[in-house]
């Protein structure tokens, strides 16, 4: 058992019989009546984002989930992809859908598979923070158009496509932040 001020981004719990993780969450004290805990929870099997408050300090169930590190093999079908356990190297299949950005998954990358521990099945798959990819395309940069601060498509090992800044060229290397499929910044 936990309460809400145990709460923070990431933190799964047990909440109308199915199992959330904390999006965000916000602790407001009003002027008038009690404290409350204003929080985004994602439903962990089907993905679908839900708005609720929670009145400060009370209870709530801890989901039991475990984080399991797995490496990307290859991919199986169009919606289905192999991974390989980093410790025991158990190979399994996990579906698309419970992959966190599948256009940014290189072969050989390490990620983290969340696990329901009751029935062992696997909820989500979450790529690390940030990915360094090659640019494989991008039109090239027109000189004396770096006055404004805009960006031009660009294609990287993956096949995902990224909005880059218009210095960047084919055969880069870039870091590519996971969570927003934005450009971070160029690796030197």
């Amino acid at each position: 058992m936990a309460t809400t001020a145990d709460f923070k981004n990431g933190l799964c719990i047990d909440y109308n019989n199915d199992l959330w993780s904390i999006v965000e969450f916000q602790h407001v004290k009003p002027g008038k009546g009690p404290a409350f805990v204003r929080t985004k929870l994602k439903n962990l099997r089907t993905g679908r984002v839900l708005e609720n408050t929670f009145t400060a300090g009370v209870k709530i169930d801890l989901a039991n989930v475990e984080r399991r590190p797995y490496q990307y093999l290859y991919k199986e079908t169009d919606d289905m992809y192999a991974f390989m356990h980093s410790e025991t190297f158990e190979q399994i299949s996990i579906p698309e859908s419970l992959i966190s950005n599948p256009g940014l998954l290189k072969e050989g990358q390490s990620v983290e598979v969340m696990y329901d521990v009751k029935t062992d099945t696997p909820l989500t798959c979450e790529l690390p923070p940030f990915v360094e990819l090659e640019v494989t395309y991008t039109e090239p940069g027109v000189k004396g158009d770096t006055a404004t601060n805009s960006a031009k498509r660009a294609t990287v090992e993956t096949g995902a496509e990224v909005f880059v800044p218009l210095f960047i060229e084919t055969g880069e290397l870039i870091k590519v932040d996971t969570r927003t499929n934005k450009y971070a910044e160029r690796v030197r």
